[in-house]
């Protein structure tokens, strides 16, 4: 299972369209899925106009009383383009009751991580703003990789170095992901000291495929958008591939 983990420090400026985008250009052979873990309530069900079940709050009701293999696929939907979800409820407080049910300790202790653990599950998880009471930390800390969005602006620039001492706390891997003109990845990298994993153009024909306007995904996968999210893919892809093996070179060179 791979899991990766998308939110924000300040607002949710596009991370489920984010979500949407990454799993939908993940590279074949692979089995995505995004499970909406935003404990301010979540947006697909309006969005793509989903039934409320299944969804999170039925795969948090079936965890207690089975720890199938196959849980987190029954409780999935499908959005055009073939691409399975596990909706949240939009709202807040049966988000939060359902995320708190689902987490555990860590992520292999969790329910979520029993029921996604299949080899060869793509988890991508929407965690909407991340704070330290937010129910999905260890969700986050246990994510492979960690997938901070933000505008490449001052303003979310200054709010994001202001929590570069607890990043590290709440992830292994934090990165970012900037969206929009402002700030060079190089200068955000270089002010942040995190890595900046991609820079997103401002697309809305290809993001309005994301937001359920768009039916068809060959817009997606044409778009300027698609493009930079299915480099992102395979970014992602190779870096987990790469850790393994630079880990391992490591510790036979004493060094961990």
């Amino acid at each position: 299972m791979t899991l990766i983990a998308i939110g924000s420090l300040k607002g949710s400026p596009g991370a489920t369209t984010l979500a949407l985008g990454l799993a939908s250009r993940w590279p074949t052979g692979y089995r995505p899925v995004v499970v909406e873990c935003d404990p301010a309530g979540g947006d697909l069900v309006a969005r793509f106009r989903l039934a409320l079940e299944p969804g999170l709050v039925s795969l948090a009701a079936a965890a207690r009383r089975t720890e199938s293999s196959d849980l987190l696929w029954q409780h999935t939907q499908q959005l055009p383009g073939e691409l399975r979800v596990v909706a949240g409820p939009p709202g807040a407080d049966q988000a939060h009751a359902a995320l708190t049910q689902l987490m555990g300790a860590s992520v292999e202790q969790s329910a979520l991580g029993r029921a996604a653990a299949p080899a060869g599950a793509v988890i991508v998880a929407d965690c909407g703003r991340i704070d330290p009471h937010s129910p999905v930390l260890p969700l986050v800390r246990g994510a492979d990789d960690l997938l901070l969005l933000m505008r490449a602006r001052d303003d979310a620039l200054a709010h994001a170095a202001s929590k570069v001492d607890v990043l590290s706390q709440w992830s292994r891997r934090p990165s970012f992901v900037l969206v929009g003109d402002g700030y060079r990845s190089q200068e955000v990298s270089r002010e942040l000291g995190f890595d900046v994993l991609a820079h997103l153009p401002e697309d809305p024909r290809g993001a309005a495929v994301l937001r359920g306007v768009g039916r068809r995904r060959s817009a997606l996968v044409r778009s300027e958008l698609g493009k930079a999210l299915a480099v992102l893919a395979v970014r992602l892809v190779d870096k987990a591939a790469a850790e393994p093996r630079s880990e391992a070179a490591a510790s036979e060179a004493g060094v961990a």
